[in-house]
């Protein structure tokens, strides 16, 4: 009825080769090659969908330090989106490990220097003591200023 309606007869619906409605359950190469050629067929104007991107600098530099390429200049014009997420990931944790390790430095040191500070007596408890009896020694001076002085 509905081909009728548009003027189209009802058999031209079932002659047009449809696409790959699942395409999970489509295993290897020649299944995706003949998913492109059912949907081509379909709709011959159709370019099958490419997750591929144009990388940046950064992305470039995040490329090559992940060990995806040994230069810049070897980068394709076009990379997908998923070497380009694992790069990110493994330059990720890379810079996770390095920080770690900065972390453990610095701790180390303030360690070591606390207990260096420690061998000398230069504690705060230490330094505290002298700058209150600084204070001290001040207010007791402002003191002595202001009973010399009559005003």
């Amino acid at each position: 009825m509905l081909g009728r309606l548009l003027g189209c007869s009802p058999g031209l619906w079932r002659r047009v080769p449809r696409p790959v409605l699942h395409p999970a359950r489509a295993v290897g190469d020649k299944a995706k090659g003949a998913q492109d050629a059912a949907l081509q067929t379909a709709n011959p104007g159709y370019k099958a969908f490419k997750n591929d991107r144009r990388p940046t600098n950064f992305d470039k530099k995040v490329l090559v330090w992940a060990g995806r390429f040994k230069r810049e200049e070897d980068i394709p014009k076009h990379i997908s989106s998923e070497v380009l997420d694992a790069a990110r990931n493994s330059v990720r944790i890379k810079v996770c490990y390095i920080m770690i390790a900065l972390t453990l430095l610095g701790c180390l040191a303030m360690v070591i220097t606390g207990k260096e500070a420690a061998k000398r007596d230069h504690t705060l408890l230490r330094m505290n003591i002298e700058k209150k009896a600084k204070w001290r020694a001040e207010v007791e001076k402002d003191e002595e200023a202001a009973v010399g002085k009559p005003q």
